[in-house]
């Protein structure tokens, strides 16, 4: 292999590890923000505060299935298919979401959000697992991290200009 040649595999690599960082952090966004919203959500829901925690755990469930089969999946269909269906699951999933004014739509939206975002974390987990080393894998948790703060963040900051507004 010629050095021009490894110099743009490294690029590739490296482009590459990048944009999955991009995935997690936005994988990171919607996760606080039930959490941050359901305060006021509940009540234009109303229903009990306490009904969040049906919502997180029907993500959560379905993120563990989603999380146990999607070794096979990725296998069969390869981790750049089942990363684009699990983001198209996702983001169809949050358009859901925002346009619910029922609890129980909220529970149904929760399921394909649950599915992508379980498949999305194993699919590009196991791929920076596979071809990177353990310290990008660490890195690609922390980005996850990043998104949540950044949501939360802005979650408020558009909360506080619609009240005061």
């Amino acid at each position: 292999m010629t050095r021009t040649n490894r110099s743009r595999t490294a690029v590739a690599a490296i482009t590459l590890l990048l944009v999955i960082y991009l995935t997690d952090i936005s994988l990171g966004l919607p996760d606080s923000l039930l959490g941050s919203g359901w305060p006021d959500m509940h009540l234009s829901l109303n229903v009990p505060a306490s009904y969040a925690g049906f919502i997180t755990m029907i993500i959560a469930a379905n993120t563990i299935i989603s999380s146990l089969v999607s070794n096979r999946v990725t296998q069969k269909f390869g981790t750049g298919w089942v990363t684009f269906t699990s983001i198209l699951l996702t983001a169809v999933a949050m358009l859901g979401f925002s346009f619910s004014h029922r609890f129980y739509a909220l529970c149904l939206w929760a399921i394909p959000y649950g599915v992508g975002a379980g498949a999305i974390d194993a699919a590009t987990s196991n791929f920076v697992a596979l071809h990177y080393d353990s310290r990008q894998l660490n890195w690609l948790n922390s980005f996850w991290g990043v998104g949540t703060i950044i949501s939360v963040y802005h979650g408020g900051q558009l909360e506080y200009r619609w009240w005061v507004a």
